[in-house]
């Protein structure tokens, strides 16, 4: 196998450490770091990720000829040059030299990276990629469309927050890719969302969803003014008013909310404090405005490429409700979020930017496809795996695993290839019967953890989705806030938030024939071929990525038992 033929993607060296790998331009796989040893949102070289995916190629480092890294560290000196605007204004003034200084140190530091991994791959060629270059293509190349408009939204991309383009194939297996507007740095709703959930004690860059989740609680009228003053929208999309949102500069002890912002809201929330209302009205604030802005962005999108299919990639994609408000909206005919649409996924995405301009072809393996990490198929468990915990194979494990989920019991699942992204899709889950009594509230007292406001979502047969959800298209990743019908409210209404929304899951037995079958039993059972799922995690812990974290995961929490493999272990 020559060099040029194996290409290895890489988001490393900030947070959500991941790998994937092309060899013939067919992707063979994707891990996210965290899931191979336990770190969440580790910065650090993903080393097994690597070696599990060249291990899985039959390669060694020193066939790989591109490496692809999911930023152009060069760009970052392209914020210097707004340094003297900044000083000459009351509101940054403050903040301008701080912020240079940031940026060309970030700048120098991209320069030691390259070179740790031009040391680790001597044979390869390293090549940076545009941070929102490879959300975009990632976003576009996972969809089935031949066209579509592609937006990206997140904290920061070298300089760049959010893109407007659009992505098509071409005859002969060739793509393009075009960003056609873009917002710079400091406007940056990422940016936004992540200082407010700070501000209201939980960790930015991981429990933004919390946020989300609280907003539900609150009133957005008591701070809609404020919110709105402080993320204008313009024209072309939105801004931020340093007023309330002081100039971003890249290190830690510079505070993301002004003085007068903790003035006109709350104090700042320990993590061990109550929520009160103050916090979720704040939340419920910022959620409505992060609403508007996204509906406003499709929009723009929408006009300047004439296009009705969207792709929308980035860390604010992850906000669901977002989302749903989008495909409400009647913008787009549909509207693709990709599994992994946070930076881990830029991995994919650098990967298919540099075999793209090095074959002029896109790299196939990556349309429709989730599970792409580690399997564990031949794995062998004694009788007792762990002291408290037996373990046998039942002759028919997914009607196994349904009777047990119809009796009530909390069930982990560990099957097939690991999942990529943020939301467990049926291979590391956790599932539970929506029927039950205080399943919510048992959910997240003994199992996750987790506030008592956070709510579950559920997965359903796509065949029978639209008897319980009036989402007008399929969510195979889970991405999508979904009203729900006068069924799912009478019958089910565990699986719905109290905005009245469920992010809801389709699943057909070609995507995956075990979590299929288990609701096709369960359905058998009981009437209903839906389920909650949930990750399989505890919280403040990555999802579960190797068998060991999967045993730590049942023995820490109140699960019942878990399917591992095949494998039914419960406790004694």
């Amino acid at each position: 196998m020559t060099a040029g033929n194996v290409v290895l993607g890489l988001c490393s060296y900030t947070h959500d450490s991941a790998a994937a790998l092309l060899v013939d331009n067919v992707l063979v796989g994707f891990a996210e770091e965290e899931r191979l040893t336990g770190d969440k949102h580790t910065a650090a070289f993903p080393e097994r990720a690597v070696n599990w995916l060249l291990d899985t190629a039959g390669v060694d480092p020193h066939s790989v000829g591109l490496v692809a890294y999911n930023f152009d560290g060069r760009r970052y000196l392209d914020a210097l040059a707004a340094t003297e605007m900044y000083a000459g204004r009351d509101t940054t003034r403050d903040r301008a030299q701080p912020r240079a200084e940031s940026f060309r140190k970030v700048h120098d530091r991209f320069g030691s990276r390259m070179a740790d991994l031009r040391d680790r791959f001597r044979r390869a060629r390293v090549v940076p990629v545009l941070h929102h270059r490879a959300h975009g293509l990632y976003s576009f190349a996972s969809s089935s469309y031949d066209a579509a408009a592609v937006l990206v939204v997140d904290s920061l991309g070298e300089v760049q927050t959010t893109t407007l383009g659009s992505g098509r194939r071409l005859a002969g297996g060739g793509c393009r890719t075009t960003i056609v507007e873009d917002i710079a740095d400091p406007a940056s709703l990422g940016y936004a969302y992540g200082a407010v959930t700070e501000h209201l004690g939980w960790r930015r860059g991981d429990e933004e969803g919390t946020v989300m989740a609280l907003a539900a609680l609150g009133d957005p009228t008591r701070f809609r003014a404020l919110l709105r003053e402080a993320i204008p929208i313009t024209d072309g999309g939105f801004s931020l008013d340093p007023r309330w949102f002081p100039l971003r500069v890249l290190a830690h002890d510079y505070p993301r909310v002004s003085a007068g912002f903790i003035a006109a809201t709350c104090p700042a929330r320990d993590p061990s404090a109550q929520v009160e209302a103050v916090h979720a009205d704040l939340a419920a604030a910022l959620q409505e405005r992060t609403e508007q802005v996204m509906v406003h962005l499709a929009r723009r999108v929408r006009s300047v490429t004439g296009l009705r299919l969207l792709c929308l990639g980035g860390g604010v994609a992850a906000n669901c409700v977002a989302v749903g408000k989008i495909v409400e909206a009647g913008i787009f005919d549909e509207v693709h979020v990709p599994p992994a649409a946070g930076d881990s996924g830029t991995a994919i995405g650098a990967a298919l930017a540099a075999s793209l301009d090095n074959t002029r072809h896109l790299a196939t393996g990556v349309t429709g496809r989730c599970y792409l990490g580690p399997a564990y198929p031949r794995l062998v468990l004694a009788e007792n795996p762990r002291p408290g915990l037996t373990a046998h194979r039942p002759a028919a494990p997914a009607k196994h695993v349904a009777m047990k989920l119809a009796e009530g019991h909390t069930v982990g699942v560990f099957s097939g290839n690991l999942e990529a992204g943020p939301r467990a899709l049926g291979n590391r889950s956790i599932l539970a019967s929506p029927l039950l009594p205080d399943v919510v509230e048992r959910l997240n007292d003994t199992v996750k953890f987790r506030e008592p406001f956070r709510p579950f979502a559920p997965v359903v047969l796509a065949s029978a989705m639209a008897d319980y959800f009036t989402l007008p298209q399929p969510a195979p990743y889970m991405s999508i806030a979904s009203g729900v019908t006068d069924l799912t409210r009478e019958r089910i209404p565990a699986i719905v938030h109290v905005n009245g929304t469920a992010r809801v899951q389709t699943v057909t037995a070609d995507a995956n024939p075990f979590l299929t079958e288990v609701l096709t039993e369960f359905a058998a059972l009981t009437g209903h071929p839906v389920l909650i799922n949930t990750s399989l995690n505890v919280k403040g812990k990555p999802i579960c990525g190797t068998p060991d974290m999967a045993l730590d995961c049942l023995t820490e929490s109140g699960l019942d038992a878990l399917m591992l493999e095949g494998w039914w272990v419960s406790k004694c």
